[in-house]
This record gives structure tokens, C-alpha cells and sequence, in this order.
């Protein structure tokens, strides 16, 4: 595992770019998202969002927060990634799956199946800061059967690839 390529998205978790990812980051993404798509918190959809930011950062603490201070370092986050990753890429991003749901049923509401139309999974993506030619690559690689939507299980494989795959 190349702990180089770890350390370069830390700046995607670290939303206020203050050198370290807290609670404070995760709700940032929650609430970016809920702006995107004119939800309030108070609602069901942004209290599970809120709810899946909660639980992805207990996860993210869990693996990294060495010193338990409630912060992650960059240097604690290239060493709890690269253990969980040499472990299993797939269960390090189960710990963001919450926050991956509530992210769909943002993006998707009407839908039941837990999956999201490659237009809204662009949208999600565009909310945290990626590019829209960046957002749209990355859908279309996510939609594997190409089928037009993206499938919670497509999510979250991509979530553990982004950590494992150069840019």
C-alpha cells in the first residue's frame, strides 16, 4: 500500500483545512449536501444524514484516533488507513456505508432501492468539492452494469478503490 497516496486524501476529509479531521469535518459534508439538495436537518432525511456523519466519524476515530484526543492527524490517518486497507479495503469503507445511505436517499428520494441515478451521485460528489468532469468519471466507473444508476454496494466498492487506486 502506498502511504503517499493515503496521506493525499486527507485534504478531502479535512473540510476546514485546519491540518487534522474532526466531527466538526463530517458534519461539514452533511452539511454541504443538505445545501445541495435544499433539505433541512431537522427533517428525516437530514437527521439520518447527520446520524451517518455521526457513525462514520466514530468509525474514523475507532481506526485512527491514536492518542484519542477527538482529532486526526495526518499522520494518524495515513497509519490507521494503511492498517484497515492491508486488512481489508472493503471493510475500512464500511465504516462510511451510514453516511453513503443517507447521501442516496438524499440524492434520491423517491427511490427504494438503495441505489441513486448517475446524475444525482454527480451532484453528491460536486457538493463535497470534486469537479464535474472529476464527478462525472467517477460515477460512470462507479456504474459498473452501466445501467445508469449507482447502487449503495457500487458506493461504497468505490469508496474502498479511492483509497486503493491512483488518481
Amino acid at each position: 500500500m502506498d502511504e503517499r497516496r493515503i496521506a493525499a486524501r486527507f485534504a478531502g476529509f479535512d473540510q476546514d483545512g485546519n491540518g487534522y479531521i474532526d466531527r466538526g469535518d463530517f458534519y461539514a459534508a452533511a452539511k454541504a449536501l443538505l445545501a445541495e439538495f435544499e433539505v433541512t436537518a431537522r427533517c428525516d432525511k437530514g437527521q439520518e444524514l447527520f446520524a451517518g456523519a455521526e457513525a462514520f466519524w466514530q468509525g474514523m476515530a475507532g481506526i485512527a484516533d491514536v492518542d484519542g484526543d477527538q482529532r486526526v492527524t495526518r499522520g494518524e490517518f495515513v497509519t490507521g488507513a494503511v492498517k484497515r486497507l492491508r486488512d481489508s479495503p472493503e471493510r475500512f469503507a464500511e465504516i462510511a456505508r451510514p453516511f453513503l445511505r443517507a447521501a442516496i436517499a438524499l440524492a434520491e428520494p423517491e427511490q427504494g432501492d438503495g441505489g441513486v441515478a448517475v446524475a444525482g451521485a454527480e451532484r453528491v460528489l460536486r457538493a463535497w468539492g470534486v469537479e464535474s468532469g472529476v464527478a462525472a468519471e467517477a460515477v460512470r466507473t462507479l456504474d459498473g452494469d452501466g445501467d445508469g444508476r449507482v447502487s449503495e454496494d457500487e458506493v461504497v466498492r468505490g469508496f474502498a478503490l479511492y483509497f486503493t487506486v491512483p488518481e
